[in-house]
């Protein structure tokens, strides 16, 4: 018959035995950028969370060898348009951990949830969709399948006061469905006027939830300015008490990108809640048939029909070929080229621009921004630390969700009580491999990725078989107090 252990001696042993975690990531180089901790560390995680973060040796049930490599929160990206598995794959080699459909948002985000619910490798959300509300009760639901409204009168014509009340209350009830914010695609709904816009704003603000939104216009030539359309919506945030995201400042700042990030560091100044983002590739892209490609658009933008470019075969356009696919009913997507790199370089280094990749499949900025940033900016031109660029990624993307959710105040951060949302990547060889003829080559160099504590990429390869993402919702869009 085995002895019994006294009952101290027992508690003692216990006391004794190392504490164990679900999954350790050894003597990795942990980075945080909201602490600034910088140093190599032990990072134990216990089912979705981060438990412990120790200079000392941690104990677990599977431990990964990050030594050597990088440990940081995992990436967000505000700005994803294509939600599917195969997009969630790439996103996932990229670093991202967070994907979320916030400048046109969804016309269901109830829909777009529960489709998603325990089938994605990814954390994923969506906003309340303006473009999508105005054209359905304008007569002319979004097509399926498209990300924004082909042009028309649903798009073109000012809608009248007993519309515009109509769409606040899709907008409010989208909200109530757990949308992130409001996205506003106003280049695409040029028929909105001031009022309907500020009305719109007026909605977010009194719902504690941030516009993202696509300004109206873009160009040198006024009115119609990218000037002079940031300054409306910064106008329209002021008035309302709104919280205003100003989408890919790059290309719709155009030429004037920096002219516009200065209009929105004046209003941080003077305290309005104001943010901004850019993705590292000199070329837009947005549907042919939009509103955004209406009469006079080549005047407007200093753009020529030679600018745009079929993405699937490369074919640079004449006015023959652009007038039929405009007119076209289905959506075709077209690259804009835009901006040289010396301006997109810029951009990327303002420290108050975050990086959102506007990802959508013919492009490569859908498959490789963040690696891009990555290699590009911070080991070949060392234009900024790796600390700024991972604060660029996941830090300032997550307190733009928080006015929205409480939840995003677990995000972005590597800290004991965080979400265990966590790359590890090498920062000596992460690279983008997409490219303009090739944009779904995923990229190179993060070893491992953990969504909830889950790991989804292991030794550089997505794991098969595992959905661990969850729906990101707004607090119910209650009203501010």
């Amino acid at each position: 018959m085995p002895l019994a252990l006294p009952l101290g001696l027992f508690l003692l042993v216990a006391a004794a035995a190392p504490e164990r975690y679900d999954v350790v990531l050894r003597g990795g180089r942990v980075m945080d950028p909201e602490t600034g901790l910088d140093a190599v560390r032990d990072v134990g995680i216990r089912g979705d969370a981060i438990a412990r973060i120790s200079a000392e040796p941690l104990a677990g049930a599977r431990v990964l060898d990050a030594r050597g490599l990088v440990v940081a929160p995992g990436f967000i990206d505000l700005h994803q348009h294509q939600q599917d598995a195969a997009a969630y794959r790439l996103k996932a080699l990229d670093g991202v951990t967070t994907a979320l459909e916030l400048e046109i948002g969804v016309p269901d985000v109830a829909r777009f949830l529960s489709e998603r619910a325990g089938r994605s490798l990814i954390h994923h959300g969506a906003a309340a969709s303006h473009p999508a509300a105005r054209v359905a009760v304008l007569g002319a639901p979004l097509p399926a399948g498209a990300v924004v409204p082909p042009a028309g009168p649903a798009t073109d014509t000012p809608a009248s006061p007993e519309q515009v009340a109509r769409i606040r209350d899709t907008l409010r009830a989208e909200l109530l469905a757990g949308g992130l914010g409001i996205g506003m695609g106003i280049a695409y709904t040029p028929g909105a006027t001031r009022a309907e816009v500020i009305e719109t704003f007026r909605l977010a603000g009194e719902r504690r939830v941030p516009v993202f939104t696509h300004v109206r216009s873009s160009g040198r030539v006024e009115p119609g300015s990218s000037i002079e359309a940031v300054a409306e919506v910064i106008a329209a945030a002021a008035v309302t008490g709104a919280s205003l995201h100003v989408v890919h400042i790059n290309s719709s700042g155009a030429r004037d990108a920096l002219e516009c990030l200065a209009l929105v560091e004046g209003a941080r100044a003077r305290g309005l809640d104001v943010t901004t983002e850019a993705y590292p590739y000199g070329a837009g892209m947005t549907a042919i048939n939009s509103a955004i490609f209406n009469p006079g658009w080549r005047e407007k933008m200093g753009l020529d029909y030679a600018d745009l470019e079929l993405p699937d075969s490369g074919e640079r356009l004449t006015r023959e070929r652009f007038e039929a696919l405009h007119a076209a009913p289905e959506p075709r997507l077209v690259l804009v080229h835009v901006n040289p790199d010396a301006i997109v370089d810029a951009v990327i280094r303002h420290p108050l621009v975050m990086i959102a990749s506007d990802g959508l499949g013919p492009h490569p900025r859908n498959a490789g921004t963040y690696a891009r940033v990555l290699s590009r900016y911070v080991r070949a031109q060392q234009s900024l630390t790796l600390m700024d660029a991972l604060r660029k990624m996941t830090l300032l993307p997550a307190r733009r969700l928080e006015t929205a959710t409480a939840a995003a105040r677990r995000k972005g951060r590597l800290q004991e009580g965080a979400d265990a949302d966590v790359v590890v990547f090498d920062a000596a060889s992460i690279a983008d491999r997409a490219t303009y003829r090739s944009p779904a080559e995923p990229s190179v160099g993060v070893r491992f990725l953990l969504v909830a504590g889950t790991l989804v990429v292991d030794a550089g390869r997505i794991v098969d078989g595992v959905v661990p993402g969850r729906g990101l919702t707004s607090d119910r869009g209650t009203p501010a107090r």
